[in-house]
């Protein structure tokens, strides 16, 4: 806190704010704003009713109309307030709608009913949480099968892409055989197909080992990647390569000087690349959308499509359930940040 406070305060002026710090504040402040502007706006949109999503001109944040109990009504009636034709303002609750004309009634009054035009009413209403848009998925929609699967794809997948690309940049990095720059080039150019080109050829492949509708038809078509191959094989050039002869030497196997010696030194990298698959797994919807067909295999991404129908889409349940899937990930980001700068640095990408 106290080194946040101190770039907050600092100034390039003595005793004054010079012309640049101020330009600094403000560019700053516009970044934040463009930044974790929507983030904040989607957060507390994922709180408001039905109601309040489509009400224009929108709200900042989640209000909802009061309701009261009124004797004669089984459930409870919004109220509003109003103004009455001799100018006096009364909050009355609304009975009935009839065209541009509400019957309403007194709450402390339930036997006098009013008639009132549309125009000359204004909804009361107040901060309140819309806890439900979270409880009802969770609890109704089996969602936290969908969150289930979820983790265990992305966590497995994950492990699985860092040991395949891991061992495959340290054959391309330490090993020094004929056509290993081709075999790099023929690697990299895999980046130039379109992932809808080899849709159909993997589905068959899949479907051919049985693996539809389970999770391991998410798991393993996407293991190995290009850029994961790239980023470890830069990273792991830049390893002295005394240190390996020197392992060679005392007889260290090569299991053992890929997993003592270069996994841990490169560490920045590997962070990177899990940062990276973590963030991809964990959001992929086509794949899942292809492949998985029973709601029990179900992850988040295709679970909450299910909340998007022909005629009505339930946003207040997407965007509850598009905030629980934002946090792993932000926890992941925030764990492992401190790794990107240098594993990106260290392995040559601009």
């Amino acid at each position: 806190m106290g080194k946040l406070a101190q770039m907050m305060t600092a100034r390039r002026g003595r005793g004054r704010l010079h012309w640049t710090d101020v330009f600094s504040y403000v560019y700053l402040a516009f970044g934040v704003v463009l930044m974790f502007g929507p983030v904040v706006w989607l957060v507390l949109s994922s709180f408001k009713t039905p109601a309040g999503l489509v009400e224009f001109p929108p709200t900042f944040l989640p209000l909802s109309q009061i309701e009261v109990e009124v004797e004669g009504h089984r459930k409870p009636l919004p109220l509003y307030r109003t103004t009455l034709e001799d100018g006096t303002v009364r909050d009355l609750a609304q009975i009935r709608r009839i065209g541009i004309v509400s019957q309403m009634v007194d709450p402390e009054n339930p036997d006098q009913t009013y008639k009132v035009p549309i125009d000359q009413r204004e909804e009361i209403r107040e901060f309140r949480l819309a806890l439900e848009n979270y409880s009802d998925p969770l609890e109704r929609f089996n969602f936290l099968k969908y969150l289930s699967n979820s983790v265990i794809v992305t966590v497995v997948a994950t492990a699985v892409t860092l040991l395949i690309n891991s061992m495959a940049a340290y054959g391309l990095a330490i090993y020094q055989f004929r056509g290993r720059n081709a075999i790099m080039v023929f690697v990299i150019g895999t980046l130039l197909i379109p992932i809808t080109v080899i849709l159909v050829p993997v589905y068959l492949v899949v479907t051919q080992l049985g693996m539809i509708n389970s999770l391991w038809a998410v798991i393993l078509p996407g293991a190995a990647t290009p850029t994961g191959v790239f980023l470890l094989r830069q990273y792991m050039l830049t390893i002295p390569k005394d240190l390996i002869e020197a392992a060679r030497m005392d007889k260290a196997s090569e299991w053992q000087i890929y997993s003592r010696v270069v996994l841990p030194l490169a560490t920045p990298a590997i962070a990177v690349l899990a940062i990276f698959s973590i963030m991809w797994r964990w959001n992929d919807f086509l794949w899942p959308l292809i492949v998985l067909n029973r709601s029990e295999v179900y992850t988040l991404q295709v679970g909450l499509n299910a909340f998007q129908g022909e005629l009505d889409v339930q946003w207040h349940y997407i965007l509850a359930m598009t905030v629980v899937t934002l946090i792993p990930v932000t926890l992941v980001f925030a764990f492992l940040q401190r790794f990107i700068t240098t594993g990106i640095a260290n392995a040559g990408m601009k």
